[in-house]
């Protein structure tokens, strides 16, 4: 039997399957809703030969990471997470339902799909008998979707001496796969001034939310979108009533870049406009966090790329990898040294909203190219 036809024949079960996660909870720091999707991996992958092991974490569900030990040479990560974006109930208002084409459920295209299409992967590698891989390797994370992470230790740990590490994140909507992607540091300014009476004695006040305005205009105004800089003032507030000049204001700041040196350069200018000093005699303080590396188009990434798109090709389809401003996992297996693909999963898009879907149509092919694709590197790892 070949990949896909056995991925057809099992194809009802799949969307058994996607019904089932798509029914559970499992949003942000939601325990015992991520647990239960771990406790289905550990289930479904225990019985194909994987040692399992599970990393509990105080505020979110564990993280898994499962290894199957193979008879080859090649040392390939897939990718996911178990954590969607949703709050406990929007499982129960929003069951999968089907739509022309299209599967609409929370958290079916971000990324239970995916991870489905991991799943049905390695179950149709088992089923035509191939194992000339040195270890296949899954890591499910629970905090993709949050900004303070436990798991980015454990992604670089897991990368150290893999050949590829391969991304369940859907396809984007028009089928391309990510070979590229930008990094992005977050940063935090908190701006001092003096209150007063707005309207008795103004001019004793020293205004925290204009002194702040006036210097995020000028921080924008770095942004470079034709070398792909670009920044973006996210969130702002500040102040306590109308009628008070306001002491105090606050800025979060997303910049994102493709390349760390322009990531490095764009903080430090940033950094330099507030710590200009104030004619206005506003106080600045800033902090900032590195949220996701750059993940570049190395040779090696392009090596992957040449791989999917012969995978697909030979699968009857057309492939093309394209470069995103988006951040995923994948940018950390970059970091290490590991070139990695990213949107992997079926074909899906308006993530994180009431309308998120992946398409029925491209189940099949989709899966079968990731177990194509597992197959290609072992191989080429092998020559």
């Amino acid at each position: 039997m070949t990949i896909p036809a056995y991925l057809r024949s099992r194809l009802d079960q799949y969307l058994a399957d996607l019904e089932l996660l798509v029914a559970i909870d499992s949003g942000p720091c939601d325990k015992a809703g991520c647990n239960r999707v771990n406790d289905w991996l550990e289930e479904r992958l225990g019985p194909l030969g994987f040692s399992i092991e599970r990393f509990p974490q105080p505020d979110t569900g564990d993280h898994l990471l499962a290894r199957l030990p193979g008879q080859g040479s090649a040392r390939i990560l897939l990718l996911g997470h178990s954590d969607t974006v949703y709050p406990k109930g929007t499982a129960a208002e929003r069951p999968l339902k089907q739509a022309g084409d299209r599967l609409l459920g929370p958290g079916a295209c971000d990324m239970k799909a995916g991870l489905l299409t991991g799943i049905y992967a390695i179950e149709a590698l088992d089923a035509v008998g191939f194992d000339d891989f040195r270890t296949l390797t899954l890591l499910c994370v629970a905090d993709e979707e949050l900004d303070e992470r436990t798991s980015v230790p454990l992604i670089r740990q897991s990368m150290a001496g893999y050949d590829a590490a391969l991304t369940l994140e859907a396809a984007r909507e028009n089928g391309d796969i990510v070979t590229a992607r930008k990094g992005n540091v977050v940063m935090r300014v908190e701006a001092h001034g003096r209150a007063a009476h707005a309207g008795v004695e103004p001019e004793k006040g020293r205004n925290a939310i204009s002194g702040l305005l006036r210097r995020l205009l000028q921080a924008e105004a770095l942004a470079h979108p034709a070398r792909g800089l670009t920044i973006n003032i996210g969130l702002i507030g500040g102040g306590t009533m109308p009628n008070v000049v306001p002491d105090q204001a606050s800025a979060s700041i997303d910049i994102r870049a493709f390349e760390q040196r322009e990531l490095d350069r764009a903080v430090a200018e940033i950094e330099g406009i507030f710590a200009r000093p104030a004619v206005d005699d506003i106080r600045f303080t800033v902090q900032h966090r590195p949220a996701s590396p750059p993940m570049p188009r190395s040779q090696a990434v392009a090596r992957l790329e040449a791989l999917a798109i012969r995978a697909a090709a030979d699968l009857g389809f057309e492939l093309r990898g394209v470069s995103t401003g988006g951040a995923a996992d994948s940018a950390f297996a970059a970091q290490a040294g590991v070139p990695a693909l990213d949107g992997l999963g079926p074909i899906g898009g308006l993530d994180h909203g009431p309308d998120e879907y992946i398409l029925k149509s491209s189940i099949v092919p989709r899966t079968a190219l990731l177990a194509e694709l597992i197959k290609g590197i072992c191989i080429a790892r092998s020559v």
